[in-house]
């Protein structure tokens, strides 16, 4: 899945959250703080790690590859 990016960056619970990946905010910064997602192969803890043009994110089986606008 491609995601548009509208400004800079996007923190990366918000990208989570608004691809409707989770029910809710709080689920996101969970699995994010669990270590289920990974940001271009490697795993990210930061919740509010600033996702930009070029990341890769994966979480389980779903890819997501962020483009500028």
């Amino acid at each position: 899945m491609k995601f548009e990016l509208q400004d800079e960056y996007i923190e990366l619970f918000k990208l989570i959250k608004v691809l409707d990946l989770v029910d809710s905010g709080a689920q996101a910064k969970y699995i994010v703080a669990d270590g289920h997602v990974k940001r271009n192969g490697i795993v990210e803890v930061r919740k509010r790690a600033k996702i930009v043009a070029g990341d890769v994110i994966e979480i389980d089986d779903v890819k997501i590859e962020v483009v500028g606008s």
